[in-house]
């Protein structure tokens, strides 16, 4: 008899799915399009279909939640959840080396744009295992950050004394390299700060403030991408990824790459073009009705002049704050894949 309850309760382990793996992940801003097409369907089904209902996801945003977005990994690293995404450049503050994943005017296309994420990828993995006890999941683009003005602009010269909220430090420092004021403003407070002229002009990406009204407080649209991409950092925090298995470590390493990251990168050129057309009506608008904004023709000139900009003074001043051995490491890695060279001494 004891041999066969034994047999019975072996069988029936055998038969009991294993115990599901909860995870809680805090997405990047829920109004905007990286996370409603990507980041939603991605952790609130296509993972856990592809597990067979062994990883449970709870998902929630970071503006849904009230943090502070320079909050965001510092909370997981101390494991107040599992799982976390946002823009990199929120993150600074805590880990100045990290400005180099994001560097503006290096990358005009997406292809371009992640050859430069994949050259950083092995810092930006030591940077979030040092800086956030984190190991780094996926990183993913918004669009290009690009110049929203309620003045009149014709080209980059005419930022020029203007107050310009910057969509990240080394923006700001760009900003203030060109002759502009670089203010620092929220995200959701960039409309009423546009429209009460605490700025003259805002960075986002065309999309974002397409999604978020800002046509509604701007005339004039500038598309150089004065703020990079705005790369969004999907982490997990290292004791939660340390704990599982290297089974469901491989699962969420290969859905992540094939489901989520490399779609975002694929859609990521013709979003661009689609929310230009959305803003300003040149071209067809897939997001809804097209709005009225004033396209500003970027020329050589100007793409010269911020080139300049950026290697004679913004770069070199990120290095003194880096220091030498992250210049040198991004001199090995970005540097060499877009041609650019810090010097460092």
């Amino acid at each position: 008899m004891k041999k066969t309850i034994s047999l019975l309760m072996a069988t029936a382990a055998l038969a009991s799915p294993a115990l599901a793996e909860d995870l809680s992940v805090v997405g990047s801003w829920s109004s905007l399009p990286l996370h409603n097409a990507y980041e939603a369907p991605f952790w609130n089904e296509t993972l856990p279909a592809a597990s067979n209902g062994e990883i449970n996801v709870a998902l929630t945003t970071h503006n849904q939640m009230n943090l502070g977005v320079a909050d965001v990994y510092r909370l997981l690293g101390d494991g107040v959840y599992d799982v976390a995404m946002t823009v990199a450049d929120y993150a600074v503050a805590d880990a100045p080396e990290l400005e180099g994943l994001d560097v503006p005017l290096l990358a005009l296309t997406a292809d371009e744009a992640r050859a430069m994420v994949d050259a950083a990828r092995p810092m930006v993995s030591d940077i979030y295992r040092d800086r956030f006890n984190s190991h780094v999941l996926a990183i993913a683009p918004y669009p290009p950050q690009v110049v929203f003005c309620n003045a009149e602009i014709s080209s980059l010269d005419d930022l020029e004394g203007l107050k310009v909220r910057a969509s990240g430090r080394m923006t700001a420092k760009f900003l203030e390299a060109l002759g502009a004021e670089g203010v620092n403003v929220g995200f959701s407070e960039v409309p009423g700060a546009l429209q009460k002229g605490v700025v003259d002009c805002a960075v986002t990406g065309a999309g974002s403030g397409y999604s978020a009204g800002w046509w509604e407080v701007s005339t004039h649209l500038l598309p150089i991408p004065l703020g990079g991409w705005d790369s969004v950092v999907t982490a997990i925090n290292l004791d939660k990824w340390n704990g599982l298995s290297s089974d469901m470590q491989a699962l969420i390493s290969s859905q992540i790459a094939s489901e989520f990251e490399d779609p975002a990168w694929a859609s990521a050129q013709d979003a661009l073009v689609n929310d230009i057309a959305c803003l300003t009506g040149n071209g067809d608008c897939p997001a809804g009705d097209a709005r009225d904004m004033t396209l500003v023709e970027v020329s050589d000139a100007d793409f010269a002049r911020a080139r300049d900009v950026l290697v004679d003074e913004v770069l070199p001043e990120w290095a003194e704050r880096a220091g030498a051995d992250w210049a040198q490491r991004w001199n090995d890695s970005v540097g060499a894949t877009v041609g650019v060279t810090i010097a460092t001494n």
